[in-house]
């Protein structure tokens, strides 16, 4: 491989570890490439080959980025759209063509990834890899324990039952909504999901009788930033897109 390198300096110069740990690593027998154990003094080809740590992707391809969004809401979560509204992509500067991973709705918020790396995209948004999305509902009402265990229960929906994977009241707000026919108070709720289809929390809530005056999305598996104001992004490091092919269910890696 006339473009290849030796796999452990591929691995310290992702910036995952020292080339020392990245030896002790394979030593171990814990570095594949291409379904192969890896042994030291063997070469890898960072933009067309596979290396693995643990059984989960190291990203080592310096031509793929990814970025975390803080989407504000009135922002579409596509490449483009028809009728010229804003996009994510018009939030994040990059060199690169970046596609948004899975979708937050239009008037929802929080955070979004864009990325150029395909094999990333499919492991975070195929539901059997079991990457939680975490998000934070301000509802109008009340719900209380049996409301919650119908979230983690399982709730039917017009293109079949939804789930949440977690789902606990977080806090109460002080002041009350008015609603037609009277006032509402309004209450804090976290879950997480193990999917995203379309608008898919609030058609829970909707169902449960609570509907949902604002929707943010909170992490993507172990990613979050509670710095990020909307419209801002950051790109990811080795570390945490490592830390994040990582997570999910075991049979996903």
């Amino acid at each position: 491989m006339a473009d290849s390198i030796r796999v452990q300096k591929a691995i310290a110069a992702a910036g995952l570890m020292s080339r020392r740990a990245a030896e002790d690593m394979i030593r171990q027998g814990r570095v594949i490439i291409d379904g192969a154990t890896a042994k030291l003094g063997d070469r890898v080809d960072v933009t067309s080959q596979t290396v693995e740590l643990d059984g989960a992707p190291i990203p080592l391809n310096p031509e793929l980025e990814t970025h975390l969004l803080y989407k504000p809401a009135g922002v579409i979560s596509s490449a483009d759209d028809p009728e010229g509204r804003r996009t994510v992509l018009d939030l994040v500067g990059s060199s690169v063509r970046l596609y948004p991973v899975g979708r937050l709705d239009y008037d929802s918020e929080g955070l979004i990834l864009l990325t150029n790396d395909g094999a990333l995209a499919n492991r975070v948004t195929h539901p059997r890899y079991g990457i939680l999305k975490k998000y934070v509902a301000l509802v109008e009402g009340n719900p209380g324990k049996n409301e919650i265990r119908a979230l983690l229960h399982g709730v039917d929906l017009d293109d079949g039952p939804a789930r949440a994977v977690t789902a606990r009241v977080v806090g109460r707000e002080g002041s009350s909504t008015r609603v037609e026919g009277g006032q509402r108070e309004l209450t804090l709720i976290e879950l997480s999901l193990g999917e995203g289809r379309n608008r898919e929390v609030r058609r829970m809530f909707d169902v449960l009788g609570y509907p949902v005056r604002r929707l943010v999305r909170t992490a993507i598996g172990p990613i979050s930033d509670r710095s990020l104001k909307p419209g801002e992004s950051r790109r990811l490091s080795a570390g945490e897109i490592r830390d994040l092919l990582a997570s999910g269910s075991p049979e996903g890696r």
